[in-house]
């Protein structure tokens, strides 16, 4: 079925609405101190584009508008446009900390999954096809939104510190195809990115305080949500 990616401990995550203009000088601060992701080849951002899951009562939608501090969301994720290499993923948001299970999957099974069409995965050997597979049933899981920005991340070994800038967020208002997504439009009209940090267990000082004085806003922001704005539910 593909190359199964273990599960990882749970981390932490923290996110900020930052506008174009901090987002500059936090740039310049972390390239002194941290290195870009290998991703981000000539120190480009990549391209990110996930279609999000939901159930028949749009759970993950409501559960984080109520803030429910336990939920789950299942999509799968492309990258740079191309479906070289496509994942199916899980994560689990527990307050500010995150769990992700993630799979490498075929095309062929992406389609499949994309369809509604889950049979066999409950015989399958990875836990997070089964589980797919139970949510498919049960709860008739089915492509909500199709969600792509380009993202422009930063790494530091303290901590397994993880700060991206994920910019240009947008949203399909056609057929929310992950392959050829059609016409996409920006959720919300605010000059504003995202800045996301993820770590461990402790945020390093001498990186936490490279935000000192920024006036990025600390918000729990969900892009899925966000993206739905154009979907009357």
């Amino acid at each position: 079925m593909g190359l199964d990616r273990a599960r990882l401990p749970a981390r932490h995550e923290l996110k900020y609405y930052i506008n174009p203009a901090e987002l500059e000088a936090l740039k310049r601060r972390l390239l002194a101190v941290m290195r870009l992701d290998a991703h981000c080849r000539g120190g480009r951002p990549y391209n990110v584009r996930s279609l999000y899951f939901d159930d028949a009562f749009d759970s993950a939608y409501f559960d984080k508008v109520d803030g429910v501090r336990t939920r789950d969301k299942y999509r799968l994720r492309i990258y740079n446009a191309s479906d070289a290499v496509i994942f199916l993923e899980r994560k689990r948001k527990m307050g500010d900390l995150i769990q992700k299970s993630s799979l490498r999957v075929t095309r062929r099974l992406a389609e499949r999954l994309i369809a509604g069409d889950p049979r066999g995965l409950q015989r399958a050997e990875t836990p997070l096809l089964r589980e797919m597979y139970a949510a498919m049933r049960l709860g008739v899981l089915r492509p909500a939104a199709l969600v792509e920005y380009d993202r422009l991340a930063f790494v530091h070994p303290a901590e397994t510190t993880r700060v991206t800038f994920d910019m240009r967020l947008r949203a399909a208002v056609t057929n929310p195809d992950l392959f050829s997504p059609g016409v996409m439009l920006r959720p919300f009209d605010e000059p504003l990115e995202i800045l996301e940090i993820k770590f461990d267990s402790c945020f390093p000082a001498h990186l936490r305080a490279l935000l000192d004085g920024m006036t990025a806003q600390r918000c729990a922001i969900s892009k899925y949500v966000m993206c739905r704005r154009f979907d009357a539910l």
